[in-house]
């Protein structure tokens, strides 16, 4: 039971509730009066209502993102692990009873006005969950999973479905909201792709005199490699050591953190590595 609450799962199922809230908040507030699409699962569901309301019956979003997602789910519980599905799970849950119970305000007629703010702030809302350890489901654990296996991220592959997906509608409810619907997830996809960093690596440059005590605590900390170079500094003409390494951006803030307790004045350069061949270890998702 004490494993239950810890700080990490409090911290997951704070971000977990926060944008299951902020997500419907947008879809009720911008995606319908609208009349446009969001993708992933929650898209397909949004047009299996539109369409169940065309032929005169219902069938609930809440109730096709759910039936969308338990198999993959499924498919994934061993395949990522299963606090991050349950995780997940819960937000698609939350999404489902929040999108019946949060009330609609419409805040703009204009359509593009509501393609840009819901674009961003619906990319927002999975770059929180995301940022807390989960997803928001469906197309999000198909993303995670391959990016996990293969240490790059498909988002633009992610996007390139959802536009597929919302040719249909277009096909069904006309092109020009279908358009707009395609921009809006273009939208959220660049969002997540630009706040959401986990597959991105950076090169450090580490100037140090304290080689050993640098390279042990970085060893012990961090399962990645690192090159040793020994030299002279220009001006002061003292032996010092330069260190590189190839980390995950979302790894960088903490290797720095270590290093500093080792030595305080140390010098670390960051630039971003454009293209990275070859073994790269991923911290699993858990």
């Amino acid at each position: 039971m004490k494993e239950l609450f810890t700080k990490k799962n409090l911290i997951t199922f704070v971000a977990v509730v926060a944008s299951s809230v902020m997500m419907a908040s947008v879809t009720k507030t911008f995606t319908r009066p609208a009349g446009i699409l969001s993708g992933g699962f929650m898209g397909i569901a949004m047009l299996a209502d539109m369409l169940a309301e065309k032929l005169g019956f219902y069938f609930p979003t809440a109730l096709g993102l759910v039936c969308l997602n338990l198999p993959v789910a499924i498919f994934c519980f061993k395949k990522i692990s299963p606090r991050f599905v349950c995780f997940s799970l819960l937000h698609v849950a939350c999404t489902s009873f929040m999108l019946e119970v949060v009330p609609s305000y419409p805040l703009m007629e204009e359509i593009m006005l509501n393609v840009i703010f819901g674009g961003f702030l619906y990319g927002i809302s999975i770059v929180v969950v995301l940022k807390g350890n989960a997803s928001t489901g469906g197309t999000d654990f198909i993303a995670l999973y391959v990016s996990n296996k293969s240490g790059k991220e498909i988002w633009i592959q992610v996007f390139c479905f959802n536009a597929l997906v919302l040719c249909i509608y277009g096909c069904i409810f006309g092109f020009e909201l279908a358009g707009y619907s395609i921009l809006f997830q273009f939208l959220v996809t660049k969002t997540i792709s630009t706040f959401h960093i986990r597959y991105q690596r950076v090169m450090l440059h580490i100037f140090t005199k304290r080689k050993d005590e640098v390279v042990d605590a970085y060893v012990n900390n961090f399962r990645h490699g690192m090159t040793v170079l020994d030299g002279y500094g220009g001006y002061s003409k003292q032996e010092v050591t330069m260190l590189t390494a190839i980390v995950s951006s979302y790894e960088m803030d903490d290797v720095i953190e270590v290093l500093q307790k080792v030595d305080p004045a140390l010098i670390v350069n960051v630039t971003k590595s454009q293209k990275y061949v070859g073994r790269f270890y991923m911290r699993p998702l858990d």
